[in-house]
């Protein structure tokens, strides 16, 4: 279970004491969460329209770097194929795993400056994310496309003897080549009919070479046999063959043609290779950028409708709460309870299509009486 709730309420005569009535009343006398106090350091607050106009900014923010922080955890995923086991242990934040980057969430000053407004901030993050998300478009589509030829050639060297490529099976000796009156044809022929084909297949049509039958190659199904005949006979050879189930492959040997597929499905296989190792490490590092920037973004959010319904001066808590699965029900209840008197019109769940506050960006989420996100950490949709 890694969803945890983002809460703050407004500092009481301290804000520790705000802090310590919800450990009591949630810790100490049950076991309904486990909670850390989320640092969040003194931002610029600006006037009241902007903190109401970047509520709703950020709530679209929040949506879109979430969006990119799954697509770069699933395309990971993707990436390590087999190995989807190991994903989880690349999927980090500043080198630790990601509930214990939320828990010990401390401010990036360098990456995000405090001494800027919030808007600049949120746009810093914005131009950050978008990077992201456009090199990760870039750079898939070039992996997934090397994969995608990769596979196709894969595809033709294995399947049905009708269709499969042929390269690693024949050889110039299977062959008459460079004879104006013979040709050798390649013949599929369903394992239960062997039989049938050593007994007929020099009487299917005349000037059929004798003897000049030989078994190729066969798979579970079916078995690729030579047969040397006259041109002119091709024709009415066909159709004699398909009216014993013997299929005629078409088949010319071209050397060079099968040498540059080889060489190709090698090249493919080998960029392949080259582009794992580099794609792998860019995705951890930007997986770790976008998650640190989606924590900051819930930082602000909370900030932002922290000082909008508690008001100036800023005095709040933030903490944030991983519920115990078995009593997200009751916690829910308890946190009401505790915090009802914020607002005695969301004592219980407020349906928020009967509200619309300004600033405070109900359309999207419940409503309680504290702020509140939900910081859910289950990225990837396998399990």
């Amino acid at each position: 279970m890694t969803e945890f709730w983002l809460i703050s309420a407004p500092g009481e005569k301290t804000c520790q004491q705000t802090w310590d009535t919800l450990m009591t009343a949630t810790t100490r006398t049950n076991n309904l969460s486990t909670n850390n106090k989320f640092n969040i350091p003194d931002l610029k607050v600006g006037t009241l329209d902007i903190l109401v106009g970047l509520s709703d900014e950020l709530a679209k923010l929040d949506a879109f770097v979430e969006s990119v922080v799954k697509k770069v955890a699933q395309y990971m995923a993707d990436v390590l194929e087999d190995s989807r086991d190991k994903v989880q242990e690349n999927l980090l934040a500043n080198g630790v795993d990601l509930v214990t980057y939320a828990t010990r969430f401390q401010w990036d000053m360098a990456k995000y400056p405090i001494k800027q407004s919030l808007k600049n901030i949120s746009e810093i993050i914005t131009k950050q994310v978008t990077q992201i998300d456009n090199d990760l478009k870039a750079r898939a589509s070039a992996y997934n496309n090397l994969k995608g030829n990769l596979q196709n050639l894969e595809r033709k060297n294995a399947g049905s003897l009708l269709t499969r490529s042929l390269a690693d099976i024949v050889k110039k000796d299977d062959f008459v080549l460079d004879s104006e009156y013979l040709i050798t044809m390649l013949v599929v022929v369903p394992k239960t009919n062997y039989n049938d084909w050593q007994r007929t297949y020099e009487t299917l049509a005349e000037m059929v070479v004798p003897r000049s039958t030989n078994l190729l190659f066969e798979d579970q199904d079916s078995g690729l046999f030579t047969v040397t005949l006259f041109r002119k006979a091709i024709d009415d050879f066909r159709l004699k063959a398909r009216e014993n189930k013997f299929m005629l492959r078409d088949f010319q040997y071209n050397e060079e043609e099968m040498k540059a597929d080889k060489e190709e499905m090698t090249r493919l296989s080998t960029d392949k290779k080259k582009q794992f190792g580099p794609l792998v490490r860019w995705l951890k590092v930007n997986f770790s950028e976008a998650f640190i920037a989606w924590i900051h973004i819930k930082a602000l959010r909370v900030f932002v409708e922290s000082v909008l319904r508690y008001g100036l001066p800023v005095n709040f808590q933030a903490m944030l709460l991983q519920p115990n699965k078995k009593n997200m029900k009751k916690l829910r209840e308890v946190l009401n309870d505790l915090y009802k008197h914020l607002d005695s019109g969301a004592a219980a769940i407020i349906d928020q299509s009967a509200m619309d506050i300004p600033g405070l960006n109900l359309s999207q989420q419940e409503y309680y009486p504290y702020v509140y996100y939900k910081i859910d950490c289950n990225l990837l949709d396998f399990k």
